[in-house]
């Protein structure tokens, strides 16, 4: 056989382990995974020294294109998702204007995505109060999951994202229950969150230490709560994302332990950055929930490293630069953190390098679980008949993050001026290198639409 791509020399991430075999890919596709491949191929990649893992599918991006593109374009955000390792992602409903809550609202996005892609993609639908009776067509059109917002969301501009209330919800997950579609939830109290943040403004407590006690651990765990128990109350297969405290997965797992269908993520900020950092770091590190105080922030890495997250994500939640230094003081600063481009390297370097997490357990995170909780069969494991979404990353490669080596639009990121003792050095989704460390991004968007 004639191959596109032959791996050789690599410590090959399987499920049942690390083993050094040859990878062979053909017609987009893994065609062979043996010790020694010795047909001919078009291109032979060299991995010596490096793991060859699945890609990360990110299930958490926010591409602000269309209406906000300034934000973050498909272009630029899948060039950034590329160079972190990221072969597919499932994109937010929100940030882009229309908000993707009805069947119009999600053709702008196909249309404006289809063409400018360098990984894979799909999309969220989002569950808002006033669109009940659009769930079904959402669903039939073909996004893989729904979400919906506990915490205040968006802004008075006509066409953008909404928090749900309670009744909303609970009808919501009624109808996504029905259509065996999965929720997935911001988890934060809006009530509390929102007069909390305001009573801290009013009184001048506006510092990065103030702002995690203005969003605090209980409106987290108090959401989380609400929402498992209308998870089992209506049956709704449940996935909350970004849970920032230790208090949150325990609810999740007795909930589970219960019989809930339920999921949880967290995110690498969580983990390489705690509150003290904002203070020297400033807004470039304000998301919701905050960054949290390093005795919270230690608690979460043992629920990481005792395997009770099941995946992690970006939350990558870009913005104009202006809006993170023209506020006066934090909590005015827009909360989202450029993340997309150092997922794979930054949680490798923290969590298998420092922290002896396996590195079969890090596939696990990155990509396999979900892949499975979202239903991609041809993702999200090195396999014989699956895509071939296939990174290298090389445990022994220090760098250090540089504005001018990040492909987001707007080049800010929490994360310059860190050296990350890790480096992912190519890219390839389904058999096309679309990023090599000495190239930078190759070729031309080749990303396809994932759909149920």
């Amino acid at each position: 056989m004639m191959f596109d791509i032959i791996i050789k020399n690599g410590n090959v991430v399987l499920r049942d382990g690390v083993k050094k075999v040859d990878i062979g890919i053909k017609n987009e596709k893994i065609t062979c995974i043996a010790e020694q491949i010795t047909d001919e191929a078009n291109e032979v990649i060299d991995a010596s020294g490096q793991y060859v893992m699945p890609g990360m599918i990110d299930t958490h991006v926010h591409i602000s294109e269309p209406g906000r593109t300034e934000w973050e374009g498909f272009e630029t955000g899948s060039k950034a998702l590329a160079a972190g390792g990221t072969t597919s992602y499932v994109e937010m409903p929100l940030n882009a204007l229309p908000a993707t809550v009805n069947k119009e609202a999600l053709d702008l996005k196909l249309d404006a995505a289809k063409t400018q892609n360098y990984v894979d993609y799909a999309f969220y639908g989002g569950l808002v109060p006033d669109n009940l009776d659009k769930l079904e067509e959402l669903s039939d059109a073909g996004v893989l999951a729904f979400k919906a917002f506990l915490s205040n969301a968006g802004s008075d501009i006509p066409g953008d994202f909404t928090n749900v209330d309670d009744y909303t919800l609970y009808k919501g997950m009624q109808k996504l229950a029905e259509l065996d579609q999965i929720l997935c939830l911001h988890a934060e109290n809006a009530d509390i969150t929102s007069k909390l943040e305001a009573e801290f403004i009013r009184e001048g407590k506006t510092s990065a230490m103030d702002y995690p006690d203005a969003r605090p651990v209980i409106a987290e765990v108090e959401a989380v709560q609400k929402a498992l128990l209308l998870a089992k109350e209506t049956g709704c297969k449940l996935h909350i994302v970004h849970i920032s405290t230790s208090e949150a997965v325990q609810a999740i797992l007795k909930a589970r332990a219960e019989g809930v269908d339920v999921t949880v993520e967290s995110c690498p900020h969580y983990f390489s950055m705690s509150a003290e950092d904002v203070e020297e770091i400033g807004a470039y590190a304000k998301c919701q929930p905050p960054l949290r105080k390093k005795p919270v922030q230690e608690k979460l890495w043992e629920e990481l490293l005792n395997g009770n997250i099941d995946w992690l994500t970006s939350d990558h939640s870009p913005c104009t630069e202006d809006l993170k230094l023209q506020a006066d003081n934090l909590f005015e600063a827009w909360g989202g953190i450029s993340g997309a481009q150092n997922n794979v390297d930054l949680m490798f370097d923290l969590a298998v390098k420092q922290r002896g997490l396996s590195v079969n357990r890090f596939a696990e995170l990155i990509a396999t679980t979900p892949a499975d909780r979202f239903n991609m069969p041809n993702k999200g494991e090195i396999s014989v008949s699956k895509d071939a979404d296939i990174i290298l990353v090389d445990p022994n490669q220090s760098y250090t993050v540089k504005r001018e080596d990040l492909y987001y639009k707007n080049k800010h990121s929490a994360y310059e001026g860190r050296k990350i003792d890790c480096r992912v050095t190519k890219t390839i989704v389904r058999g096309h290198v679309v990023f090599d460390v000495e190239q930078g991004i190759v070729g031309q968007p080749i990303g396809k639409l994932i759909t149920k």
